[in-house]
């Protein structure tokens, strides 16, 4: 279910005329979901994919620790693929709910932090 999410993030990104650069990239620290380019800025994404809201929308379910998270991941991996230079880095987060009939829900919110 998860890469379903994943997929149609990528697809809203990429309808929205940003590069995917790498997916599910981890490292010690943790993982970023989508790393993807919007001109010349870095966007680090999590995606969070959710089949009920019982718990709030698949938004909600993020926290700021992940966020936080997400933010020196994105350093990590800057460091470690010297040579992209970009002029920003912004941490975005797409929710994706996929209700029991119907088309799934996608929303993506950018520069959540």
């Amino acid at each position: 279910m998860g890469r379903f999410g994943e997929d149609l993030a990528c697809a809203r990104f990429l309808e929205a005329g940003l590069s995917i650069v790498e997916r599910n990239w981890r490292c010690p620290l943790g993982e970023i979901d989508i790393v993807a380019l919007d001109g010349g800025t870095l966007v680090v994404a999590e995606v969070k994919t959710r089949r009920s809201t019982g718990f709030g929308t698949p938004v909600e379910q993020i926290t700021h620790a992940k966020l936080v998270r997400l933010r020196r991941l994105a350093a990590r991996w800057l460091q470690e693929h010297p040579s992209l230079w970009v002029q920003g880095v912004r941490v975005d987060v797409v929710g994706v709910y996929v209700p029991p009939r119907g088309a799934p829900e996608v929303e993506h919110l950018k520069a959540v932090l």
